[in-house]
């Protein structure tokens, strides 16, 4: 008989279209294999309402309330008066917390897993006694606001970096709750070692992983770019910020320059939501902004090479693996790559200069496309979903952190 899980996260998982949806649902489906998991979590779009059902196959009980987004920003504003970080009265649910309140004492599960920070309110002060926890950030978020806030102007400066120390504040006392803190990658888990101290001994990292099946550059794809375009292309949802700033920063600091030297060369920003300011660069010569596509394959399959500007990021980043596993060269800053791993004949550009990323791009978009084998290699030897979970399985079977790969 399969233990029960409690598994809580921040977002319905499914479906896998961005970085955050890709790791829960993959982590879903992992523990439905072996729990008997009790789901809750939010339905903040209207459009995933229809996966409801879906989710629904992989569990033993579902809560999933709906919320809206621009309601929830404004309830956030109460953690000012709280002295909390907004973060927490986003999240903050009243169905959602009598669910799992009810679950906590009526199914009394044996294992917990919470994915996403702020979702660790729902249990902190209730796990029942024997219980092994697990507590997946992902990233030090809070890490995140304060890389914004130094990005922004003031006002909004001085309230991200409110939020990276409230947001930091909670995710220590949460940490040492937890049998055990996850990280999406080794210099994420560092990093957190080195914010809190004292739960260093319990903090650990898995790796992410890519669909390396449906991510299949031998298969046939219809070429979506004007006749004669060589296109350097951007995957991502484009109303996050740190996607914004990467596409507007490429924009408008090394893209004139590689349409100097290659007058054809076509940069296609590819995502859902596209902000005014990314559909805006849409104006200028050579760049495409798509919105949301049925397919992403088929931008990766036909483009020279994959570029990845990103300044700001946290973690191993879906759009990297994406590129790799179709074999598409890969053109980043060094925040971009965090957590891809060395191997053999996998020779990305990575350079946080714009001249030198624009270099970059010329010399590839001056040849005829080729695909990069070894990107795709790495991505089946070492990002394989079920192989680097295996990590979560044996903490929560323990509650023992193992020492670091």
């Amino acid at each position: 008989m399969k233990k029960k899980l409690l598994f809580l996260v921040h977002r319905l998982p499914y479906p896998p279209n961005k970085g955050d949806k890709i790791a829960s649902f993959n982590l879903l489906r992992f523990l439905a294999k072996r729990y008997e998991v009790f789901l809750g979590t939010f339905i903040d779009d209207p459009d995933d309402r229809q996966y409801r059902d879906k989710v629904g196959e992989y569990c033993a009980g579902l809560c999933a309330p709906e919320i809206d987004p621009a309601i929830a920003r404004f309830a956030s504003l109460r953690g000012l008066l709280t002295g909390e970080a907004l973060s927490l009265p986003y999240l903050r649910n009243r169905v959602l917390a009598d669910w799992t309140d009810h679950m906590l004492r009526k199914q009394q599960p044996e294992r917990i897993v919470v994915f996403s920070g702020p979702m660790a309110q729902y249990v902190t002060g209730r796990i029942p006694e024997g219980t092994i926890t697990l507590f997946d950030m992902v990233d030090v978020d809070s890490e995140k606001w304060r890389s914004y806030g130094k990005q922004k102007a003031w006002p909004m400066s001085w309230l991200y970096r409110r939020e990276a120390d409230k947001l930091l504040a909670f995710e220590r006392r949460m940490a040492s709750e937890f049998h055990s803190t996850v990280f999406v990658s080794r210099e994420e888990a560092e990093l957190f070692r080195k914010l809190a101290p004292e739960s260093a001994a319990k903090t650990t990292y898995r790796i992410q992983g890519v669909d390396s099946d449906f991510f299949d550059p031998t298969a046939e794809y219809d070429n979506p770019y004007p006749s004669g375009a060589r296109a350097l292309v951007f995957t991502g949802m484009m109303d996050y910020w740190p996607n914004v700033d990467a596409v507007t920063w490429f924009a408008d600091h090394a893209f004139a320059k590689i349409r100097e030297r290659i007058p054809d060369a076509l940069f296609c920003i590819v995502g859902m939501r596209p902000t005014p300011q990314v559909s805006k660069l849409a104006e200028q010569p050579g760049i495409m902004v798509t919105g949301s596509v049925p397919d992403v394959r088929p931008y990766l399959a036909h483009a020279h090479a994959a570029v990845l500007p990103l300044r700001i990021a946290r973690g191993i980043q879906n759009k990297v693996l994406e590129a790799m596993s179709m074999q598409r060269p890969v053109i980043a800053t060094p925040g971009a790559m965090t957590g891809i791993q060395p191997f053999p004949g996998f020779n990305p550009t990575i350079d946080d200069d714009a001249g030198a990323l624009a270099d970059a791009a010329v010399g590839l978009l001056a040849q005829d496309r080729k695909a990069d084998a070894a990107a795709r290699e790495c991505v089946l030897q070492r990002y394989n979903w079920d192989a680097n979970l295996q990590r979560v399985a044996r903490l929560l079977e323990s509650g023992q952190v193992e020492p670091d790969l």
